[in-house]
């Protein structure tokens, strides 16, 4: 998960964190009825800065992984709740600590609660969070080399492939076919359908994916087909990055 959270810090995001905190910390006081020195006020904002982007990382995984089925409706008053749960208190409690440092006496949770509730409507509003609408096109209408291998009758989506000896198991959603190939060449042959290996016998369509599963200590990806497939450590860091995990 930390991996993963730092592969989402891209250049801009780092550069826009580096520079908005001086630029509010100049131009605005955090409360009207407080004055804080300019010192004061680059640590609230860079705290502040800071507690959203943990907050909404963290909301935004508890959504995807609990509430991937829900209306999208259902899905924002979630994250609405997270967001002031978890943003609200912490960053009255970074104003306590900061105010209260300077001799003035500190806000109360009311004075805070409006940047909570502004951080979770310009998220929801932006981000949208993937409604069916926007949904990615389906790869199901594109069709790869290794679907001429499969029965004439064939006009499905293939989940993922698995290597048994020197046959490959293609599991689709129309059941599973057996091929008789090397694994390289099967996944060679799924192009230009997107996906990735989990495993040394394990590839799956990156459309196929439905959550992420933990289970003793191990990492499983749970398909659309309710299929549970592992993930190795050597193929671990590229699904991190490429934001499967």
């Amino acid at each position: 998960m930390p991996s993963r959270f730092l592969a989402e810090l891209k250049v801009r995001r780092v550069v826009a964190g580096l520079v908005f905190p001086p630029l509010l910390a100049y131009t605005f006081q955090p409360f009207p009825k407080l004055y804080l020195p300019f010192s004061e006020r680059l640590i609230f904002w860079f705290g502040v800065v800071g507690l959203a982007l943990a907050v909404i990382w963290g909301s935004k995984y508890v959504t995807k992984t609990y509430f991937t089925g829900a209306y999208f409706s259902w899905r924002d008053v979630a994250l609405i709740a997270l967001i002031l749960g978890l943003f609200v208190p912490s960053m009255w409690f970074l104003s306590y600590l900061l105010v209260s440092y300077g001799g003035q006496p500190a806000p109360d949770m009311l004075s805070v609660a409006p940047y909570g509730a502004l951080l979770a409507t310009g998220l929801v509003l932006i981000r949208g969070y993937d409604q069916p609408s926007a949904a990615r096109p389906e790869t199901a209408a594109v069709s790869p080399r290794l679907a001429k291998r499969l029965p004439g009758s064939f006009g499905g989506q293939i989940f993922r492939l698995t290597v048994r000896d020197h046959f490959v198991d293609v599991v689709t959603t129309e059941g599973t076919f057996t091929i008789r190939s090397r694994f390289s060449d099967a996944i060679a042959e799924m192009e230009p359908v997107p996906g990735h290996c989990t495993h040394r016998s394990h590839w799956v369509t990156d459309t196929a994916i439905d959550r992420v599963e933990k289970r003793g200590g191990k990492t499983f990806l749970r398909l659309k087909n309710n299929d549970l497939v592992p993930v190795s450590r050597k193929y671990k860091p590229q699904l991190e990055q490429d934001g499967l995990l």
